[in-house]
């Protein structure tokens, strides 16, 4: 049996990380008649990354794109030179920093919460604080303040995803939130992610 030099063995992949595992998030704002999107992801394809995560959203006046860019080494920083003239050249508002990929939780049940009540102010602590306090995770939220077209009422309006541990019993959390609901008079369910 001929025995295969040291140097032929091939190298586990999984001992060091890939050339592409290099991340950029960029948090972007600019007025809606400028929105920022087309311009930033222009920037990262011609830097050679890719965009592993995007959000966009319209507050206020302004337009803001929050985006995970991936690449080698070379490519952020290209990409990083990119955005710092793009930010002095145009209306942009921009913050990026250096970061990970997000590790995998495969522990938590994503459930989504609506929530509908006259609109007052502490409502998203509150919620935010029950929700710590219980040890789950606020993975995504979507919250507004508008007028009841009925009678004009302000009101407060959240879709929150969040990641409870598995090991939680869902029907006592479930009892808990009601009862916090009902304690703070709002409008709430809590039903898992169908997808």
């Amino acid at each position: 049996m001929r025995k295969i030099p040291e140097a032929a063995v091939p190298i586990d992949a999984t001992a060091r990380p890939a050339a592409n595992e290099n991340y950029l998030l960029i948090n972007a704002f600019a007025p809606a008649t400028r929105p920022p999107l087309v311009t930033i992801a222009k920037r990262i394809a011609d830097a050679g990354c890719n965009i592993a995560e995007t959000r966009v959203a319209s507050i206020g006046n302004e337009i803001g794109v929050l985006v995970l860019a991936q690449g080698s080494w070379d490519a952020i920083a290209k990409l990083e030179t990119a955005l710092a003239r793009l930010e002095r050249d145009d209306s942009l508002r921009l913050t990026q920093f250096r970061t990970g990929a997000k590790p995998a939780q495969t522990n938590l049940l994503p459930y989504l919460v609506e929530v509908v009540a006259a609109d007052k102010p502490g409502i998203l602590f509150q919620l935010a604080e029950f929700f710590q306090e219980h040890g789950i995770s606020v993975e995504q939220l979507q919250s507004m303040r508008y007028r009841a077209m009925q009678t004009g009422a302000d009101m407060f309006s959240a879709q929150i995803t969040i990641g409870i541990p598995a090991n939680t019993h869902i029907a006592a959390l479930r009892d808990d939130f009601l009862e916090f609901c009902d304690g703070q008079n709002l409008d709430a369910i809590m039903d898992p992610v169908k997808f």
